[in-house]
């Protein structure tokens, strides 16, 4: 009786030992211990152990998951996980398959949610049809069809989800869903919740991805949102996400890239219409200047700005751009009212059409998106891709030389179609000219404008007072015909000659011929704390700025040259003679440079102003500044070139005289 006693008094301790026992010998709670964490290497141990678990742990993990104590500290270690395995397309793989199936087994609405919407950040864009197809179908709002394959449609609809949505996890989900359509259009959409702190650090992954993923999302909107985003990036691949982030931003161009056409609070950018393009051009300019004050005061009250929307309130006259435009790519979303008539016009003629469908008695059955007033052109769209009235819809247009293309909501309805000079059907289309939002009389509401101007394509030539001065082209934009040397380092980009770091540091470029005494014109674009140089009577081997001479190209104002010698400045010839500083343009603007060589006599003009005229010869009499050999100094003649130090530069308008 007494060993049955101590049996029972001592069963309570026993079991306790045992629960114990099983609670340390359970990797899987020891795991989510340590979510969520502070420092990276809280984690490393523990993400490197869950790699190695096996169906067990797994099935334990997606248990705990739904364990309403346990769920956060899950959710919080499988976003880490994650983001770990996104580099490594095995345990990727494995980790999205296990998650497809977990999704069918969840319990609630949230968890299937959170389980989705960690799939999305493992699914490729090469595979995200297949991954769908297999998912359980939710229920809208919280994942809304995919109306057409580029997603188009399916933003639209998650744009009108985000604004009635309260619910964290309702937008972590949403932005997971605008992360598998690539492009800029889905990129500024996810960018806008940069703002809200419930979903700013997922917001930032995401436009950080799809910025790196395509070359086309670029532009002043583009880099000041990445550089808002860099401090919000977190998690275990942070480190290596922010340098890529912060490598894209060194290198990504200034030109051609997507800039926004409305702030979301005024007509800045925007003037009231005076006459049409051919009424303008006969105008005296102090009569234009009147006309277009008196519009720009009534377009006051004819468009208005309400919660970020620019909206025309019925009466008046079309809105438009203050800047021309030639060649460009326009992004646009409209809504239109019932019976709702209106536009867009391209350089100053009418028009893209936009209209309610129902109109049959104007034949606006046919939809949006045509060339409303093409008369031997096809005018009408090929499809009717229009969402219903009242609901928003999106624009694609692209024009180049007299031929238009438009896609509407995703759909391609105008196809490369020529578009006719309404105001004077013998001329071809003006080439440059302004951008208008029509006034039709019925109401009309606009956001998202976005443009990007593209690049024409043609070669450059001279202008008619160089040719007769005896200047010759050295790049007409098309090719390095006339250039020698590192021409993998020395790329062609719309236009211009771009420096590649990546293929040897971008190393040297020299001109084929060689030139004596020559004045050369060029300009060059810096990226920030970039570094080149102009080679001048350089041989092709050796060290130009010894062997031949160096004329600075640098960012010198950047934090990285605060320690810089006198004669290492923007326009110094390197180690003999310094440059005046305070007349450089910053990263992303295009400097205009003249050098001038005659005999030993060197001058630099920069945007305008000398900033440095001296005699090598007399600089050099007593040894040069920085106290090195410099028996280029001697040479009479030698190739121009460009000088790479490892970092993005970029030129344009080269051209040469020889004297």
């Amino acid at each position: 009786m007494r060993k049955i006693t101590t049996l029972f008094l001592l069963l309570p301790l026993l079991l306790a030992t045992l629960a114990l026992q099983a609670q340390k010998a359970d990797p899987v709670a020891d795991a989510i211990k340590a979510f969520p964490y502070q420092k990276s290497q809280d984690v490393t141990p523990v993400l490197a152990a869950m790699q190695a678990w096996g169906k067990l742990e797994w099935k334990k993990f997606f248990r705990y998951l739904q364990d309403d104590s346990l769920k956060v500290k899950s959710a919080y270690a499988l976003n880490a996980y994650v983001n770990a395995v996104a580099d490594e397309p095995a345990k990727k793989a494995e980790l999205a398959g296990m998650l497809s199936k977990e999704i069918a087994y969840a319990k609630s609405e949230s968890t299937r949610i959170l389980l989705q919407s960690q799939l999305n950040l493992l699914v490729d864009q090469s595979t995200v049809n297949q991954q769908l197809s297999a998912l359980p179908k939710l229920p809208d709002p919280v994942v809304p069809a995919i109306v057409n394959p580029n997603g188009v449609q399916q933003l639209l609809d998650l744009q009108d989800q985000m604004e009635k949505v309260a619910n964290p996890l309702e937008k972590r989900n949403i932005l997971s869903q605008a992360a598998r359509v690539p492009g800029f259009y889905s990129f500024v959409f996810v960018s806008k919740a940069l703002a809200d702190p419930d979903v700013s650090g997922q917001a930032a992954l995401i436009v950080s991805r799809l910025a790196l993923a395509d070359e086309n999302i670029r532009g002043p909107v583009v880099r000041k949102t990445l550089e808002a985003a860099l401090p919000l990036i977190r998690g275990e691949d942070s480190t290596i996400l922010v340098t890529k982030v912060n490598g894209l931003l060194r290198k990504m161009p200034y030109d051609y890239g997507f800039v926004s056409m409305f702030n979301g609070k005024d007509l800045s950018g925007w003037q009231g219409l005076v006459g049409n393009p051919i009424s303008r051009s006969k105008m005296k300019p102090d009569v234009l200047a009147r006309e277009q004050a008196a519009a720009n005061e009534k377009a006051k009250n004819d468009w208005v700005v309400k919660d970020g929307t620019l909206m025309f309130t019925g009466h008046g006259d079309n809105l438009a751009t203050i800047k021309k435009y030639g060649d460009f790519e326009l992004l646009v979303d409209w809504k239109i009212g019932d019976k709702g008539d209106a536009g867009i016009y391209l350089r100053g003629s009418p028009q893209v059409q936009i209209w309610d469908t129902s109109r049959t008695d104007a034949g606006a059955e046919v939809g949006s998106g045509g060339l409303y007033n093409n008369q031997k052109n096809p005018g009408k769209p090929l499809v009717v891709a229009d969402n219903k009235v009242g609901e928003w819809n999106h624009f694609h247009i692209i024009m180049k030389g007299e031929k238009v293309t438009v896609y509407l909501n995703g759909v391609l309805v105008t196809d490369n179609i020529t578009m006719e000079n309404y105001w004077d059907r013998n001329l071809p289309i003006f080439p440059k000219e302004q951008i208008e939002l029509q006034a039709h009389g019925t109401m009309v509401a606009y956001r998202n404008l976005f443009v990007r101007e593209l690049p024409s394509g043609t070669p450059n030539t001279l202008a008619e007072t160089e040719k007769k001065q005896g200047f010759h082209l050295l790049f007409d934009g098309t090719n390095l015909d006339q250039w020698t040397g590192n021409k993998e380092g020395y790329v062609v980009r719309e236009g211009v000659v771009e420096v590649n770091p990546e293929a040897s540091g971008g190393g040297n470029l020299y001109t084929n011929e060689e030139f004596a005494d020559f004045e050369y014109r060029f300009e060059f674009q810096l990226t920030p704390g970039s570094n080149n140089g102009i080679g001048v009577r350089a041989p092709l081997e050796g060290d130009a700025a010894y062997v031949g001479m160096e004329i600075q190209v640098l960012d010198s104002e950047h934090p990285r040259y605060a320690n810089l010698e006198r004669y290492q400045y923007h326009g110094s010839v390197y180690g003999v003679i310094p440059a005046k500083r305070g007349y450089l343009l910053g990263p992303g603007e295009w400097n205009k440079e003249e050098i001038i060589v005659r005999g030993s006599r060197v001058k630099v003009i920069l945007n305008g102003t000398i900033i440095l005229d001296g005699d090598i010869r007399e600089a050099s009499r007593n040894g040069t500044i920085d106290h090195k050999q410099h028996p280029g100094l001697k040479r009479t003649s030698g190739h121009l070139g460009f000088l790479g130090h490892g970092e993005v530069v970029r030129y344009r308008n080269m051209r040469v005289k020889k004297l």
